[in-house]
């Protein structure tokens, strides 16, 4: 049995059921750290003046970085359900830039009951919290398997 697998009674499985929110505001030491940790050196995520010259006008964080954000949303959601069965199919659609407040938005589309226990499929994005600007959308899919709905 696993620690950290939630109870299926606490975890979303109706239609519609919202996913924990996640909120990160987006910033030059955010996007330093992950730069260092991925080797993506890509002079769009630190050079000023090079990103400025650009189609995005100036240095956007990491897609990776805005993405893991989901992933967080569905680990808070689902805990170890997540981290050992999920899936992501996402699309990027906009860009994330220094002092962007990004917030999760998720919904359990779907939930499909099997004998070993339940396929979850919810709808997933990243957005701008003042703007609404979606910069990724795309679906999240997980299984949660009938022996390892047990309690902490």
């Amino acid at each position: 049995m696993l620690a950290n697998v939630r109870p299926t009674s606490e975890i979303p499985l109706d239609a519609g059921s919202a996913l924990a929110r996640v909120e990160r505001t987006i910033t030059q030491e955010r996007i330093d750290a992950y730069r260092a940790a991925s080797g993506d050196n890509n002079p769009l995520h630190h050079d000023a003046a090079f990103a400025v010259a650009t189609a995005f006008g100036g240095i956007i964080a990491h897609g990776m970085l805005t993405l893991a954000l989901v992933s967080e949303m569905m680990a808070a959601s689902y805990g170890e359900h997540w981290l050992r069965t999920g899936g992501l199919r996402v699309r990027f659609r906009g860009a994330a830039y220094p002092g962007d407040c990004l917030e999760t938005v998720g919904a359990v589309s779907k939930c499909e009951s099997t004998d070993a226990g339940h396929t979850i499929t919810c709808n997933v994005s990243v957005q701008n919290a003042a703007t609404g600007a979606r910069i990724l959308s795309g679906t999240a899919t997980l299984t949660v398997n009938a022996n390892e709905q047990q309690s902490e």
